[in-house]
């Protein structure tokens, strides 16, 4: 279903996690290169560690948190 003024678009935010955004979406990466899922929900990495970035994998799962992210104690 598309976004309208009615209807906006649904993202939500997770700790720890990647964006859920409802779809189908476009994605420009810093490069302007355009990618595109028509699925009705789409899971947008925030960590960097995808192997199909911008899409996540749940590669934030398997690894602990990169130096300096995470509890300093």
């Amino acid at each position: 279903m598309p976004n309208t003024p009615d209807r906006p678009r649904r993202v939500r935010v997770q700790r720890d996690g990647p964006l859920l955004v409802e779809g189908p979406v476009e994605v420009v990466g810093e490069n302007g290169e355009v990618t595109v899922s028509t699925r009705f929900m789409v899971a947008v990495c925030t960590c960097r560690r995808s192997r199909i970035f911008p899409w996540c994998d749940t590669s934030h799962r398997r690894r602990g948190p990169r130096p300096g992210e995470g509890d300093a104690s």
